[in-house]
């Protein structure tokens, strides 16, 4: 037997293949990317993610026989993205992906309405679906008029291995139209938004089952047609089905694209006034709350594309002794920020620089600013009485040794590494396919990885980093008031 794991992302797809023991046998994975027609705009082509996992599927077919022996799916993907279905099932234009904030003024306006905050536990982010469509009502009336259903991204792959509208709970706490607390859509936050019930897919937990593999996919494939497809998840949650963090306090810090910080809680406790996302788990009875920024990787990744250095090539000259913040600033806000700010207009900025500056200096500023930015989620989680002493480091920007003694650091936590191998958002849809099955355990698969090390806070320099995280706090108003 084997499972399926997809992490549709934001820059690729990642295909995951496992054994019945949910060790990993091998992966695929195929890029894309998004189309940014104006500042403050992301979308991108469903028909690009149906491309990218045939290949995918193509790739692990023809290295891993096991994939014949297929017995379960399960999807996850990039939160909050509308992808609009008209009454045939067609997609009716490019779906606007979670990282544009052109929607920022319809999300002030439903943030604004009464009892919206209260149903969903959350702000109204710009990012969030239900602003997207009230967005595409007021700007694009005759798309709007075909709007049969929307999908989020993983929703709208579940559509297509299956012929059934569905998603998770997890995913669709995203939205800005559902219940959290009672995890089902809420008929009073979808007409704030101008949606109908019908306009919605069915709910699931993420591990439940949800159709079964097309005939014609399963012909295809050289699999059975008794191939499950699961519930899914929002990449987040399925990240923490990947590593383990199902309960009370266990989290992790992802270093990707965007930044995330993220902790299992064994009740709905939801905090708005944070700007921390309060989302249902994957699993029945549980949720988790996060704060995310929304440049982690993409700042340094940004840094080096306008020094035409590497970010390897940026960060190998700080070498693994941590230093004291520096008298450059960095405020990591290239696409607005979300926790703490809720700001969609906020824009970065670098601060004392000098004639003597040098790109490792500026490299240094912007690896604090990250820092800082999720040391700003860890303050808005301390505020729900959660105080983390221990974080898993996951993502790509933890092959930096500096970066991890910096943010142990500044947040003052144990960072834990796990083992090499497989984690994450993959590995934990692959996962919720094994519980779908029928075959498996939410307790017995979603378990943690080795540790292989562990990163401390350096004593010696907190009280420097806590003076720096002031000054970055207070700069941020500085900064706002002026742009």
């Amino acid at each position: 037997m084997a499972y399926l794991g997809v992490d549709l992302g934001t820059s690729g797809l990642r295909a995951l293949l496992v054994d019945a023991g949910g060790t990993p046998l091998g992966a695929a994975e195929k890029a894309y990317s998004a189309q940014h027609l104006h500042s403050g705009w992301s979308e991108q082509r469903p028909s690009e993610w149906i491309a990218a996992l045939e290949a995918a599927v193509e790739d692990l077919r023809r290295e891993h026989p096991q994939f014949a022996g297929l017995r379960g799916i399960g999807v996850a993907g990039h939160m909050h993205g509308a992808t609009l279905l008209d009454a045939t099932g067609e997609v009716i234009r490019p779906c606007i992906l979670w990282n544009d904030t052109r929607a920022h003024i319809e999300a002030a306006a439903l943030d604004a309405t009464e009892g919206v905050r209260d149903i969903s536990g959350n702000i109204v982010f710009p990012g969030f679906t239900a602003p997207k469509l009230a967005w595409v009502r007021k700007h694009e009336p005759d798309n709007f008029a075909k709007v049969a259903k929307v999908l989020l991204p993983a929703a709208y792959m579940n559509l297509y291995l299956t012929g059934s509208y569905f998603a998770d709970m997890s995913d669709s706490a995203g939205t800005s139209w559902l219940d959290t607390g009672a995890r089902r859509w809420s008929e009073a936050l979808l007409d704030a938004g101008g949606m109908r019930r019908d306009q919605m897919p069915d709910l699931l937990e993420g591990s439940e089952p949800g159709g079964q593999l097309k005939p014609e996919l399963a012909a295809r494939w050289g699999v059975s047609e008794q191939v499950v497809v699961a519930g899914g998840a929002g990449d987040n949650a399925a990240a923490a089905c990947g590593i383990g963090a199902m309960n009370e306090g266990q989290g992790f810090v992802s270093l990707g694209t965007s930044g995330v910080l993220l902790a299992a809680r064994d009740g709905y406790r939801p905090a708005p006034e944070t700007a921390l996302h309060t989302f249902c788990h994957a699993v029945p009875g549980r949720w988790y709350q996060m704060g995310v920024m929304l440049s982690a990787t993409d700042s340094i990744n940004w840094l080096a594309g306008i020094t035409g250095a590497a970010p390897k090539e940026l960060t190998a000259p700080l070498g693994e002794e941590l230093r004291a913040p520096g008298r450059v600033r960095f405020l990591p806000y290239l696409s607005g920020e979300r926790t703490p700010h809720n700001d969609a207009e906020i824009r970065g900025s670098f601060t004392g620089l000098g004639a003597e500056t040098t790109r490792d200096d500026l490299t240094r500023a912007v690896l604090e600013g990250v820092a800082f930015g999720l040391r700003d989620s860890q303050s808005a989680l301390a505020s729900t009485g959660l105080r983390l002493r221990r974080l898993m480091a996951i993502g790509g920007g933890t092959g930096s040794r500096y970066w991890l003694k910096l943010i142990a650091t500044a947040l003052d936590v144990t960072l834990e590494l796990p083992g090499g191998g497989e984690l994450g958002a993959a590995l934990g849809a692959a996962r919720l396919g094994m519980v779908a099955s029928g075959e498996h355990a939410v307790d017995t698969v979603m378990t943690r990885p080795d540790i292989v090390g562990e990163i401390a806070p350096e004593p010696g320099l907190q009280d420097e980093f806590d003076a720096a995280y002031t000054r970055f706090r207070n700069a941020y108003g500085a900064i706002r008031s002026v742009q």
